[in-house]
């Protein structure tokens, strides 16, 4: 069970942003989706691995053309073959390969539809897909996504253009808004697991895998997907949650629902609220065992305070040549 901290009652409040996500607002964040690179840059023990171990492949590169070697040039980059046949010193400059495929697993469940400060799960799942996409299709890159519901997956295959994002963001708006703590509506544990499917269908190689989700669902099945996944593509995942499933107010008796049923609980109970605690602790540990055993990034992003600043700090301020 889980506590519904909204619910609709009226058209306008669909466009606050806060409950319901807001198409203009996910366009705009096309002028702020910078300064972070999905490339990871922290310490090997930390969020994301350094530069040197990185858990992310990255681009490949292509050979450009030789030249002389002047001071400063890398020396891993020498050419010793030609450079023995005309006694001169030459390296292999490369260009970095472009055109690398991304997908987006977009979570818009009922089990989004919950948030008890500032925004929705599901709004802040929308708000990092929008950056997502923008900050790939800025490097020049093709995204494509998965936005599921409890009902269905719409696919909307990887292409480079400013249309096709907006398309992956007009779907999530419509997933969405159709998100409705009154409609009693039916969880489906395996969905999770079809996309996941589905995604190892279409990511074959050398892609980028983002799953933005709460993780509900993920069970030995998912794992499996999951390492079929990442033997041949970068999987990174962006764990949504609200602070209220981390820790459970002392505010006296509260009614819980899951969309078809309701629960009250006294959140005075000192046991209680540490059983809450330990079982969100529990589901953290194990996305995070999951993170270290399958080299996967685990990114977690709460809705409490703005996703882009999160996203920054996590990421990092990325310097030089422009890469997603």
């Amino acid at each position: 069970m889980q506590y519904t901290a909204v619910t609709r009652k009226s058209h306008s409040s669909k466009n606050n942003g806060c409950v319901y996500a807001d198409l203009d607002e996910l366009v705009r964040l096309q002028f702020k989706a910078s300064g972070f690179s999905f490339l990871p840059r922290q310490p090997i023990h930390g969020i994301l691995s350094g530069r040197h171990a990185s858990k992310l492949r990255g681009r490949g590169l292509n050979f450009e053309e030789l030249k002389n070697y002047l001071p400063g040039d890398d020396t891993r980059n020498i050419d010793w073959r030609v450079t023995a046949r005309t006694r001169k010193p030459y390296v292999r400059v490369y260009t970095e390969e472009k055109d690398r495929t991304v997908w987006l697993l977009i979570d818009q469940r009922i089990n989004m539809f919950f948030g008890s400060r500032h925004k929705m799960k599901s709004v802040v799942a929308a708000e990092v897909a929008a950056i997502s996409a923008w900050r790939v299709l800025s490097s020049g890159d093709r995204v494509g996504a998965l936005i599921f519901d409890d009902s269905d997956i719409k696919v909307i295959p990887p292409h480079r253009s400013r249309e096709q994002v907006t398309r992956i963001l007009k779907q999530v708006i419509i997933k969405n808004h159709a998100l409705n703590a009154q409609q009693g509506s039916v969880k489906d544990s395996g969905m999770l697991n079809r996309v996941l499917q589905q995604a190892s269908t279409f990511a074959r190689h050398d892609c980028l895998v983002c799953l933005i989700s709460d993780g509900n669902g993920i069970d030995d099945e998912s794992r499996r997907y999951i390492t079929r996944l990442a033997e041949h593509n970068d999987v990174l995942s962006v764990f949504i949650y609200d602070q209220l499933e981390q820790e459970l107010p002392d505010s006296g008796r509260l009614v819980f629902s899951d969309g078809s049923g309701q629960l009250e609980a006294d959140t005075r109970s000192g046991r209680l609220r540490r059983s809450f605690r330990q079982g969100f602790d529990q589901r953290l540990q194990e996305m995070r065992s999951a993170s270290r055993r399958f080299s996967i990034p685990l990114l977690p992003v709460h809705t409490s305070s703005p996703v882009l600043e999160q996203v920054r700090e996590m990421l990092g301020h990325h310097q030089g040549p422009r890469r997603f």
